[in-house]
């Protein structure tokens, strides 16, 4: 009986999830291995990089340009000790951020690029850097984060109305050069409501916040900013840690705020570093204390006010991952409690992306990548007698694709030809019968999008399937003499 296929829609969840992978606190980790742990995508990937091309050590990273200087604190180096950008006037498309973000949106997921920038540079800099993302399709760009603060080298080279207007600047570049970025103002948000309730630094970032695509704050419910100089014990300084309940209650005001400032105009709004950290809360604490943030989240009566948060991160030499790294070798995750209570907390419903299968279609088909948002793909269903012994998918072309059965997620590269898709069924085995659905997304295979491919290019990519794979499923081991 030949086999029906249906196009299906993926679109947004209620509320997204991000996943920051990398930083000044651990390394990156590739997304075949986050994939595997995760068994899904994230609706995008954060990466955090630094951007202050006119200083001499410059491309260097702070902690290896500065090695020879005494620090007490994570940002005392010259420049914030982040990845560096090596893109940029006389820089390369071919190094870091740009191989990890085309790793990630090969893998089904939209980029979230972090760059604190010198907010003394001339427009050609950021026009040189808003060209390099013209490729990279619906990402976000996250500029001068946590602005409000003074931590970072940007806030010790400029006025606080010097970098909003920077930002500003920056804003309006990436609008002319790349409109298919969206902007990501990152500040202090309401921190003291008995004061009138005005935003950190409202006078000077006003400006900033209507100009803005997305609204963000960043929010740990508890955090040791000591790390690593020193230890979170009982009678320090260098951490704190507050209630769930104020942390969601002062983001909500935040959002409030943010929409009274740009006049009742609602945008979205998002959390961009989010957790408790396990140097001050222990282990299991920490895991609990994010599943009451989500809990609270998912219970609001007020719902559509919040559209996202980045969890920060997947592997991490402190205590702010899903994984800790092992000390001995840096490649090696440990995982963490907060590992399991996070998995449920994003194959939650809440939190999955909206898929939506529409009329039945032949092949050949044309699939449509937008993003982790918005892409059309084939929807295959399929029989189960019981719980499989055998279940594979072998396809002859070289397709990139993102599929998805039973709950679980698997990334197929145009190299590689099988995919035993059996541990779909592994943590979630089929009791009986059972009708699933064999969902197929096309991101590219380079992870750029391809100026050729028509007007829309900057925010579509099209990938043509004009066979039928090979899919095979048994439900007994084969009985036979060696």
């Amino acid at each position: 009986m030949e086999q029906k296929i249906y196009a299906i829609e993926m679109g947004p969840a209620k509320c997204a999830v991000d996943l920051g992978d990398g930083s000044e606190r651990g390394e990156y980790v590739n997304q075949d291995y986050i994939l595997h742990k995760m068994g899904r995508p994230h609706r995008g990937i954060s990466l955090m990089y630094c951007y202050y091309p006119l200083d001499k050590t410059w491309p260097a990273r702070a902690r290896d340009a500065f090695a020879d200087q005494e620090v007490s604190f994570q940002w005392d180096y010259p420049y914030d000790d982040y990845f560096t950008y090596k893109g940029g006037i006389g820089g390369t498309t071919e190094d870091e951020p740009f191989t990890c973000m085309k790793d990630v949106r090969r893998h089904g997921q939209d980029v979230i690029l972090t760059i604190t920038i010198d907010p003394n540079l001339t427009d050609e800099y950021l026009i040189k850097i808003a060209q390099e993302l013209r490729t990279y399709g619906r990402m976000q760009l996250r500029i001068n984060h946590e602005a409000t603060g003074n931590w970072f080298s940007f806030t010790k080279r400029a006025t606080y109305q010097e970098i909003a207007d920077f930002y500003v600047r920056f804003h309006n570049i990436i609008k002319r050069e790349a409109p298919n970025v969206q902007t990501v103002l990152c500040i202090g948000g309401v921190e003291h409501p008995e004061k009138g309730g005005e935003i950190e630094m409202e006078k000077e970032f006003a400006e900033a916040v209507k100009a803005t695509d997305i609204w963000s704050v960043d929010k740990y419910m508890a955090l040791h900013w000591g790390w690593p100089y020193d230890v979170a014990e009982v009678g320090g300084t260098s951490f704190g840690r507050s209630k769930v309940s104020d942390t969601y209650n002062l983001t909500k005001l935040s959002e409030k705020r943010y929409k009274e400032i740009c006049g009742g105009v609602k945008k979205p709004m998002v959390m961009s570093e989010f957790n408790a950290d396990g140097d001050v809360t222990g282990p299991y604490e920490q895991a609990d204390m994010i599943k009451e943030f989500c809990d609270m989240l998912k219970n609001d009566s007020e719902q559509g006010w919040f559209n996202g948060f980045t969890f920060y991160q997947f592997r991490d030499r402190g205590r702010l991952g899903l994984e800790i790294e092992d000390p001995n070798n840096p490649d090696v995750g440990i995982e963490q409690p907060a590992m399991k209570t996070y998995k449920e907390i994003i194959h939650d419903e809440y939190f999955y992306p909206s898929m939506k299968q529409g009329a039945e279609v032949a092949l050949p088909a044309k699939l449509r990548w937008g993003g982790a948002e918005d892409s059309t793909g084939l929807a295959i269903p399929l029989h189960f007698d019981k719980n499989p012994t055998f279940c594979e998918i072998t396809f002859d072309e070289p397709l990139n694709l993102m599929m998805e059965i039973n709950g679980k997620w698997f990334y197929k590269s145009p190299e590689t030809k099988t995919i035993d898709l059996m541990s779909a069924f592994y943590e979630k085995p089929l009791d009986g019968e059972a009708d699933l659905t064999l969902k197929i997304f096309a991101p590219p295979a380079s992870g750029e999008n391809d100026p050729s491919q028509g007007e829309d290019w900057q925010t579509n990519y099209y990938t043509t399937i004009t066979k039928m794979p090979d899919i095979r499923i048994r439900f007994a081991p084969i009985i036979g003499k060696l």
